[in-house]
């Protein structure tokens, strides 16, 4: 498998809460990590991939590196749209996209956020499980 650019994209709302920021009432930079983190796990919830049943088996995804861009400040109470695609999948990686834009559909903040998949037993790579494989081929 190769580069590719994805088909489908995922959209996940996220309202900034007070928790979320600084004294100043703007998201705490580190904050941004989080929202794309959720939104990730929303994507695979909804592909039908329960994260909870590979942990048991000792499966899980790592992230490797995180390229991130903040552009702009996102302040309290904002409602943000965390958007998603794939555009790398590999044997035992993938490398998403994912952009955040304000209400007003401003570019706030992005990430290309590359994940390994690990076996958690050994602490090692490993191949990405046939069937969340198979999930992610059907949005690519």
């Amino acid at each position: 498998m190769s580069n590719l650019r994805s088909n489908t994209s995922f959209d996940f709302s996220i309202r900034v809460y007070y928790e979320d920021t600084d004294a100043g009432g703007i998201v705490y930079y580190a904050n941004y990590l989080r929202f794309f983190e959720r939104a990730r796990t929303e994507w695979l919830r909804k592909l039908g991939i329960n994260q909870a049943n590979f942990l048991e088996q000792n499966i899980g995804f790592v992230v490797r590196k995180v390229e991130m861009d903040n552009i702009a400040s996102a302040k309290l109470d904002d409602l943000l749209n965390v958007n998603t695609i794939i555009i790398t999948l590999k044997r035992a990686s993938l490398v998403f996209h994912q952009q955040i834009t304000n209400q007003a559909q401003q570019v706030i903040c992005t990430a290309t956020v590359r994940v390994a998949c690990v076996n958690f037993q050994n602490v090692k790579p490993m191949a990405i499980p046939e069937s969340i494989l198979g999930a992610f081929k059907r949005v690519c």
